[in-house]
């Protein structure tokens, strides 16, 4: 098959999914809201309207459309302060074995300490950063992710201190 047919045939594809509404094709607006809402969910559709040169109505439909489709599945908070350290976080990086990763992160996305989890390459195959109450609930945790079919191996680092990403220390 010539390149051309080849391309032909992704376009059509990508078309029908397109239609389905099995993907969602993101053009610079939406990357744009994206990028905003990441650094403050909370902010006003008008404020989102106003940056971006449209009206309040247009994006209004835009996050609609983005969380139909699944692009964003939730809005949330983070913590800062005297949370935080109330707060034991931890990362575990986990090895599996005889179990898809897709399977193991569903098993361990039903734990509610766990706030994320990452694949990786290398020795591991997934991180998961862990917020708890106490050194006592980690413990818990932990026990219940090393009981978990095909975990094979784990390693947790326990976070004490977090700096933003230009290194000055957290106010």
């Amino acid at each position: 098959m010539k390149f051309a047919h080849y391309v032909c045939l992704t376009g059509k594809l990508l078309a029908l999914l397109l239609r389905l509404g099995v993907v969602t094709r993101l053009d610079r607006l939406d990357r744009s809201l994206l990028s905003a809402l990441y650094q403050n969910s909370r902010v006003p559709i008008a404020t989102l309207a106003g940056q971006h040169g449209v009206s309040r109505a247009t994006i209004q439909a835009r996050i609609n459309r983005l969380l139909s489709a699944g692009v964003i599945r939730r809005f949330t908070i983070e913590t800062g302060g005297e949370i935080d350290d109330l707060t034991v976080r931890a990362l575990t990086s986990m090895q599996l074995q005889g179990v898809s990763t897709r399977a193991a992160a569903r098993s361990l996305g039903r734990l509610p300490a766990i706030h994320r989890l990452h694949t990786t390459n290398g020795t591991w195959d997934l991180i998961a950063e862990i917020r708890v109450g106490s050194l006592a609930a980690l413990d818990e945790v932990l026990a219940a992710i090393r009981a978990m079919p095909g975990v094979r191996n784990t390693e947790t680092s326990i976070l004490l201190s977090t700096f933003p990403a230009d290194g000055s220390p957290r106010t």
